[in-house]
């Protein structure tokens, strides 16, 4: 699978969409505007592809490339001679672009990115390549005031009832961000090229510039860790639906490259409940009952290795509902719907430690810390996201308070630096919390929000800080349940308004993509703050 590796040693952290300056948005009304359509289509000759590199725009002259869900707008085109006019005033762009580094910042998948302490981020923010243009973008997360709300998606989610997000998680290079919805279809949308060009008041609609349909409920979702826009062969992602293998998608056409089959002890296909490519991308994780099995990226179909969870009716039981592999030891760990968390060698999957079982539900979601010391695990109907001291497992440091009164998967995320953390709540609220102010001494203490905000109406599920600029994206929705008074009468109130729901539920919808601008906006007095502050 030559192609589906994606030469697994390209690691580029920028797209060929993502070379200009970002800074703080001028203070302009930042409102929804219509969707824009493009009508332009492709030289013959030229297979559709919906992102391409710059170098294949340049040779081919053009602007506008059809995918597969219609003809749509490439933003590395539209916005490529804003972009080429600052990079050549920048010095050492080119050895930037040789080496693969557009943005001027490091890949987050360095080894070299270790623990960074409270009293050295503002040096870390400040010791960025004067010339490069990470070193504007990289002005640091500011929840010193509320989020400012740039653009989205939310056309796209109304044609089909309730169709609701289930998370958002942006592409290691930072060119683009996945979305799964509840019509089983995973949407690829570009960065905006506006945002490059500074025209913050002309921000448009976003539209998916690729739709990939999976057959049944979409379990589990990843990109490729190695994705760098400028290596087509790299840009490919994993999901895992019912009943279905493994599929893994083209991002630049949206075709299935390869797909992993999984089989049980019976000799049927089984589907996956989680994904996680490990770090270096060559393995593939894939979580069951009691079992992990772990199939290489380079050899597509049926063949991989079984890593039993419980062995002689001891260790982890459950379904594997989560990975996260740590950033600086070859560990990896699972979270399973038995409510508890296990720690794994990465080498043959021996089971190193077995958190206590402290949560009220099944995990849902984890998340390790960029120094590697700390685990972060959330469940679902669990209040509670719990930190670990994996330098003494079993120790929790302290717990982070937010309302989950569903099983939906509620995701939350760490920024670069692993000093801010973000997680949705089921009433759309948006808590951060800054762990520089967690005690001392780690005695389980829960630690109050840095800020909470209203990014929806309905559920916030979905939360995802872009790798290297002050943007926060979130998505929202979840599933609508019949009022008590109107459950005698769904069929006809289906059949006379299509399945129209009482006005309380339409007022709670809020089907949609959000990007927020979470940066510095300058003087207090000039700010423009879009996002409602919920007393804490």
């Amino acid at each position: 699978m030559s192609d589906s590796a994606g030469g697994g040693e390209g690691g580029g952290l920028a797209g060929a969409d993502s070379e200009a300056d970002s800074e703080p948005p001028p203070q302009a009304s930042l409102r929804r505007c219509e969707s824009v359509e493009v009508g332009e289509t492709s030289e013959e000759g030229f297979p559709p592809s919906a992102k391409r590199s710059r170098r294949s725009e340049e040779e081919l002259g053009q602007d506008a490339v059809p995918s597969q869900g219609g003809v749509l707008e490439n933003p590395a085109a539209s916005a490529q001679t804003t972009i080429e006019q600052r990079c050549e005033e920048e010095e050492g762009a080119e050895e930037d672009v040789a080496a693969g580094h557009l943005n001027g910042a490091k890949a987050p998948d360095d080894a070299e990115e270790t623990e960074t302490k409270p009293e050295e981020e503002e040096a870390l923010n400040e010791n960025e390549s004067v010339g490069s243009p990470a070193a504007g973008q990289h002005l640091g997360l500011d929840f010193t005031q509320n989020p400012t709300m740039l653009t989205g998606s939310w056309n796209e989610y109304s044609n089909f009832p309730e169709n609701y997000l289930k998370g958002c998680k942006w592409a290691p290079d930072g060119s683009c961000i996945l979305t799964n919805s509840a019509d089983n279809v995973l949407r690829v949308y570009n960065l905006p090229p506006e945002i490059y060009s500074y025209s913050w008041d002309l921000l448009p609609e976003m539209s998916p510039v690729l739709r990939m349909a999976e057959g049944d409920t979409v379990y589990d979702y990843c990109w490729y860790p190695k994705m760098s826009s400028l290596e087509p062969d790299t840009c490919f992602l994993a999901s895992s639906s019912r009943d279905n293998p493994v599929h893994v998608w083209d991002a630049f056409y949206g075709d299935v490259r390869a797909s992993f089959r999984p089989y049980n002890h019976l000799d049927e296909l089984t589907a996956a409940h989680s994904l996680c490519f490990s770090p270096d991308g060559a393995q593939l994780y894939c979580g069951f009952e009691k079992m992990v099995r772990v199939f290489y990226t380079e050899r597509p179909g049926r063949d991989c290795e079984e890593r039993p969870t419980v062995v002689k009716k001891r260790g982890q039981s459950g379904i594997i509902s989560c990975f996260s592999f740590s950033p600086c030891l070859s560990v990896y760990a699972c979270g399973s719907y038995s409510r508890c968390a296990g720690i794994y060698s990465c080498q043959d999957g021996t089971l190193l430690a077995l958190l206590p079982t402290h949560h009220h539900g099944g995990l849902t979601h984890l998340l390790f810390s960029p120094d590697g010391n700390y685990l972060y695990t959330g469940g679902r109907k669990d209040p509670e996201i719990l930190c670990w001291d994996l330098r003494e497992p079993g120790k929790v440091v302290f717990s982070l308070k937010r309302n989950v009164a569903t099983n939906q998967r509620i995701y939350f995320d760490l920024d670069r630096s692993g000093r801010y953390l973000l997680s949705g709540d089921t009433e759309g609220v948006v808590s951060v919390w800054d762990s520089r102010t967690a005690p001392p001494d780690g005695n389980e203490e829960l630690l109050q929000p840095e800020l909470r905000f209203h990014a929806h109406w309905d559920c916030t599920n979905g939360v995802s800080v872009h790798p290297f600029m002050p943007l926060v994206a979130t998505s929202s929705g979840q599933r609508q349940f019949p009022w008590p008074g109107d459950s005698d009468g769904d069929s006809a109130s289906e059949a006379e308004g299509d399945g129209a729901v009482t006005p309380q539920q339409e007022s709670r919808q809020d089907n949609a993509l959000t990007l927020w601008w979470a940066g510095p906006l300058g003087p207090p007095a000039e700010e423009n703050q879009n996002a409602a502050v919920v007393e804490a």
